[in-house]
């Protein structure tokens, strides 16, 4: 079984795919580590997400970064949403994810493009969705946690620019698939989330 979870920032995509993975015991990517290794690959080399050339370049990364606590980071989130706008990056990126999705077994991945690129036969789909300000507030506690110094305001005006350029791109732009069902977690606790998805996961399947 192949599941795709999608959304913007601070969703609760990630959290949703995670428990979606271990209720239905299937391994998970999160697609977004990816594009951010790629960033952090090219800022390492000193190149400019915002480049096209250079974010290609970043694409050759060691699967060691995958574990690199810096693509938690603020700075990576920003820079993986600039060099995920370029078409050549996706491309490069595409195999290894759909590869991921259609090993035996299937799979569950999360991010932006699952359900209407790198997965579109998938067997069930969710479209992730919270308000941008509750977005904000859940990544402001997350960066607390971790001891970053990052004031309310620029992270809300960062989910909100994200947004745009996610929704705004030409190459696989963020959007909910027309046959994924829509959760809005933006009043969900993780509990009444995760239970609202294996939910929807079990009807599109048994509709199938």
């Amino acid at each position: 079984m192949i599941i795709a979870v999608d959304g913007p920032a601070a969703s609760g995509k990630g959290t949703i795919a995670k428990a979606l993975a271990r209720h239905y015991s299937l391994p998970h990517l999160d697609t977004g580590l990816l594009y951010r290794a790629v960033a952090v690959s090219v800022m390492h080399a000193g190149g400019d997400p915002a480049d096209a050339e250079d974010a290609l370049l970043g694409c050759n990364f060691a699967a060691a970064l995958l574990d690199d606590p810096a693509l938690k980071t603020e700075a990576a989130g920003k820079a993986a949403s600039l060099v995920s706008a370029h078409p050549q990056v996706r491309e490069a990126l595409l195999e290894r994810q759909r590869d991921f999705a259609t090993q035996t077994g299937g799979a569950v991945l999360d991010g932006r493009d699952i359900g209407t690129v790198i997965a579109p036969d998938a067997d069930a789909k969710l479209f992730v969705t919270a308000s941008s300000r509750v977005r904000a507030e859940r990544r402001f506690r997350e960066m607390q946690s971790m001891g970053q110094d990052v004031g309310f305001d620029a992270i809300l005006a960062d989910i909100l620019a994200r947004d745009e350029r996610d929704s705004g791109r030409a190459a696989a732009p963020l959007r909910q698939a027309e046959d994924a069902d829509l959760l809005d977690t933006s009043e969900l606790g993780i509990d009444a989330a995760v239970q609202r998805a294996i939910a929807l996961v079990e009807a599109q399947v048994a509709d199938r």
